[in-house]
């Protein structure tokens, strides 16, 4: 590399003693020019390189270069820790002198823009986010076509440097939120973030509580609607995920289908959602909470039925609803974790194999069994599954209390899980909004879901400037 005048030369030595034993990078010289490229060969988009770098320099003279290095699409660097920084993120460097630029090429492969599998819905549209970062940003753009959508760049993670855009309309979101949320994620010190999910667990106001603080949602639709009633969003590099702030808990429990649909249906449809969660968490936990101390509450009918079915039963409800809680919870991980169509036929045939052998075996009762299936069942209608996993956790505690202390044990952890939730907050804002603070305005789409003409003003949980929705 003998064409290299000194401080060209000391820049070249950096970046490629920066790159040793890094057998995947690519030098490639034109010692006609003087000329010669850095780059990862799988970062950098092969027509793009052509286009944009290999042919021009086929194509022209030494005397005509400085013309060449005019045009828009080299961009000079000043440092070698400015241009490490550029070949890491696949843009190709251009050594000639004592002058360095880089060629953005980048174009790793990606995944195509397919449906959901986490957040399926009846109607609507069925795309959604990817893993690429600017595929995303294309697909919000697509659906807010405004100016007003601004884009705010930053950096997590010292070694990784994954990217963050966070997202929000001027204009609708509350400055102070905006400037929150950056102030915090500037903030983190880490090694590295690789998703979405794991990102905003850097950014939790309570990070030691079971229920997550940030919708996290693979559907463009939803994300664009929230940026729309004045929430702000964040895009992570390498996620598939895209998650908006602020947020409360009643949310979790709203469905893109809802507004797809009548007012009426999707009205319906939220009730049965709130009604599924009070089902999960308590169902299994009042069976054992009867059983063990309070058979008083069971009708005679079904009195003489429920000790028939326990006479075998060597172990008390609590172990025995524990046992079937921890069998279903293992089902529904090996369901998960095994290939799709292998996955149902373990969790169908298991559940019932299971169930059956079980009740016949006498090691559970099968009014338990009927219980136990039917908080499954009502946590798979919750829409959220970060929520749907927070839940079922929950669930244990409160069985673990019932079968202690009855139904005083129970109402004391639903009593626990209320206090818990009052003293949550995200991004500083309540989250129980709109139930405390009151707010009746947000009711209208909270529990149901009203017709849009009277859905007119913005929640009130964004501190919104622009408040109305509707003209």
């Amino acid at each position: 590399m003998n064409f290299f005048r000194s401080s060209g030369k000391n820049r070249f030595n950096e970046v490629q003693k920066a790159f040793e034993k890094c057998e995947d990078i690519v030098y490639r010289t034109f010692p006609q020019l003087d000329i010669t490229l850095i780059y990862f060969d799988h970062l950098v988009e092969k027509l793009d390189l052509d286009r944009d770098v290999i042919r021009p320099l086929n194509q022209v003279t030494k005397n005509d270069l400085q013309g060449l290095f005019k045009q828009s699409q080299f961009e000079r660097t000043q440092n070698a820790a400015e241009t490490i920084e550029s070949i890491l993120n696949g843009k190709v460097a251009v050594f000639h002198g004592d002058d360095t630029y880089v060629v953005n090429a980048y174009g790793p492969a990606s995944r195509a823009v397919v449906e959901s599998e986490t957040e399926s819905v009846i109607t609507g549209p069925h795309d959604a986010f990817t893993e690429n970062l600017n595929t995303n940003l294309a697909l919000i753009r697509r659906r807010v076509k405004s100016s007003k959508l601004k884009t705010i760049k930053l950096s997590v993670g010292e070694i990784t440097k994954t990217s963050v855009y966070i997202c929000y309309i001027e204009g609708i979101a509350n400055d102070g939120l905006v400037q929150e949320l950056i102030k915090r994620v500037k903030n983190i010190e880490t090694d590295g973030i690789f998703e979405g999910n794991m990102f905003v667990q850097f950014i939790d106001e309570h990070p030691h509580s079971v229920f997550p603080q940030f919708i996290t949602s693979e559907r463009t639709d939803v994300i664009a609607s929230k940026l729309i009633a004045g929430k702000i969003a964040g895009l992570v590099e390498g996620s598939p995920s895209a998650f908006t702030a602020p947020t409360n808990f009643f949310e979790f429990f709203s469905s893109p289908d809802d507004y797809y649909q009548r007012w009426m249906l999707g009205t319906a449809l939220r009730l049965l959602r709130f009604i599924a969660f009070i089902i999960t968490i308590t169902f299994t936990a009042f069976y054992v909470s009867v059983t063990t101390f309070h058979y008083e509450m069971i009708p005679q009918a079904l009195l003489l039925n429920l000790a028939e079915s326990r006479s075998k039963v060597p172990f008390p409800p609590l172990y025995e609803a524990l046992l079937m809680e921890l069998t279903i919870e293992l089902l529904r991980e090996a369901g998960a974790r095994l290939p799709s169509k292998i996955g149902q036929t373990i969790g169908i045939v298991g559940g019932i194999v299971i169930g059956q052998a079980a009740v016949q075996a006498g090691l559970t009762s099968n009014i338990l069994i009927i219980a136990v299936a039917s908080s499954a069942i009502a946590s798979f209608v919750i829409p959220s599954y970060i929520m749907s996993a927070s839940i079922r956790l929950i669930r244990f505690g409160l069985i673990v209390l019932a079968g202690n202390f009855g139904n005083w044990g129970l109402m004391f952890g639903i009593a626990l899980i209320v206090i818990h939730l009052c003293g949550l907050t995200n991004l500083g804002t309540s989250y129980l909004t709109p139930v405390a603070p009151m707010n009746a305005n947000d009711w209208k789409d909270t529990f149901v879901r009203f017709p849009f003409s009277l859905l007119v003003k913005r929640p009130s949980q964004v501190k919104t400037p622009n408040k109305r929705r509707m003209k």
